[in-house]
């Protein structure tokens, strides 16, 4: 049922019939148990847009394929009791949205996103890849040579294993987030899906690149927005490491939005190690979900780095359906401007022997920088001889810069071994004065005691062409003298 059919109905619901009015049959069939209820929790602003973004798909394209379309009709249904989200919202009360609700949010054109000749193979890119400009995956800027036989890579439209098509049916949207996680739903024009079959190890890693090309300028109202959206399905004994970079303009502030969302499903005894970079321009709305379910024995690893964007948002929902169960957590976030980074993450255990690590670091580097973490881990009844450890650690380098910190362990199981701490601090005296003593200037001392408090999340990501590649971003950032790749 699509956002349009529906809001054209609710005001239909709210205007006085006459006493020998019926509603028509088929209408009756599509109206919900309390249509006048639905109609006051609707929000304008919410249907407004869904409508938008669902009348840029169905002119842009073909029939989809059923996982899809089932996709498109739960967002448009969720969307119709799902208000914009506010301070007052308890996940948004450190999370101020209104930037992009302000903005005149437009729908990427996909004929926009077709000139790609005047950009050459992408650099620094790492083979298999995949190029997304705009929310569409870019064959042409793409190469997916060498994988094993049986991974399928590609958009689900050109799947026609009907096998497989049908484990993506049952994974699709099996999981309910936000009005962001829906809106995506709604204007995403296909799911990238990464399909690893039982028993594969894919040994290179996965690199899919992210590009925003149509953007406005800083003072402009207009924001675009892309939706870009993921499945990555690890069969039972599965193994494949992914590079998720969504990356914008070098020093750019113009204005764009990516809503995205990547979805994840780890079998039995599979291993997903997840690499996700986030640089775009910083004049840019980012908000990215990513939901994980894992089953027993099954290992999920994310090593995460962001530093880009005016408004940043990750969601993180990590889920453990089976005993055995390893998820590690390693996260920074670097806050140079007025940018607001934002993690929330929530992690499920509900079975015994789990295993989990959270690492969490940011810095704050700007009177007007802010940063937020929410992180819940809960361990309920079932999940004993849980494993569980939380740990956030802030630097903030100026007077006025801000951190919102909410560590949250909850346990309900009583045989278990869990813990967490929170540090919010500048860099100590005394550590400074140890480098001045050996004749180090203080601010080549504060640069390497920087760096040095980013490094243990760096140090996590698995390869080193990422590390060197995020080594590299984060001294640029830290030191503007040293030159950009474009530079090099």
């Amino acid at each position: 049922m699509s956002i349009s059919a529906l809001d054209s109905y609710i005001p239909k619901l709210c205007t006085p019939r006459s006493s020998g009015e019926r509603l028509p049959q088929t209408t009756r069939v599509r109206a919900f148990a309390q249509p006048q209820t639905l109609a006051i929790l609707s929000d304008p602003h919410v249907l407004r847009l869904a409508e938008t973004l669902e009348d840029s798909i169905a002119s842009s394209s073909a029939s989809p394929p059923p996982p899809l379309q089932k996709l498109r009709d739960f967002s448009s249904q969720s969307l119709l009791s799902t208000p914009w989200p506010s301070r007052k919202d308890e996940p948004f009360r450190f999370t101020d949205t209104s930037f992009i609700k302000n903005s005149d949010i437009q729908p990427v054109n996909p004929s926009q996103t077709q000139s790609l000749d005047s950009l050459s193979a992408l650099p620094d890119s790492i083979s298999p890849n995949l190029a997304i400009v705009d929310g569409y995956l870019a064959d042409s800027l793409s190469q997916i040579s060498g994988l094993p036989d049986g991974v399928f890579v590609g958009a689900l439209s050109s799947l026609n294993s009907e096998a497989i098509m049908e484990r993506v049916s049952k994974y699709v949207s099996n999981f309910q987030g936000d009005m962001f996680w829906s809106l995506n739903g709604v204007g995403a024009p296909d799911v990238l899906l990464v399909y690893v079959p039982e028993g594969c190890k894919v040994e290179n890693p996965l690199h899919l690149r992210f590009l925003s090309l149509n953007r406005s300028d800083k003072d402009s109202k207009t924001l675009p927005i892309s939706n870009p959206r993921v499945l990555v399905l690890v069969e039972r004994g599965g193994e494949i490491s992914v590079v998720e970079e969504y990356v914008g303009g070098d020093g750019d502030d113009r204005c764009y939005w990516t809503n995205s969302v990547m979805e994840v499903y780890v079998g039995d005894g599979g291993k997903l190690q997840h690499s996700y970079i986030q640089t775009q321009s910083l004049g840019a709305a980012h908000v990215k979900w990513t939901s994980v379910l894992q089953e027993s024995k099954s290992i999920y690893e994310l090593s995460e780095v962001s530093t880009g964007g005016k408004l940043s948002r990750h969601n993180v929902h990590v889920q453990q359906l089976g005993p055995d169960t390893v998820t590690e957590l390693s996260t920074f976030h670097l806050s140079l401007g007025d940018q607001l980074q934002d993690l929330h993450s929530k992690l499920v255990l509900d079975h015994p022997r789990g295993y989990s690590r959270q690492l969490h670091k940011c810095i704050v580097a700007h009177s007007l920088g802010q940063a937020v973490f929410d992180g819940n881990v809960q361990v309920n009844r079932d999940a004993q001889q849980t494993d569980a450890g939380q740990l956030t650690r802030s630097l903030l380098l100026e007077p006025r810069a801000t951190v919102n910190v909410k560590p949250n362990l909850q346990i309900i199981a009583d045989d278990v071994k869990c813990s967490h701490g929170a540090a919010i601090s500048d860099l100590e005296a005394n550590q400074l004065f140890y480098f001045q003593s050996r004749g180090i200037n203080i601010a080549a001392a504060r640069k390497a005691l920087i760096f040095s408090f980013a490094a243990e999340v760096i140090e996590r990501f698995p390869h080193a062409s990422v590390r060197k590649k995020v080594e590299s971003l984060i001294k640029r950032l830290l030191d503007p003298s040293l030159p950009s790749r474009e530079e090099k």
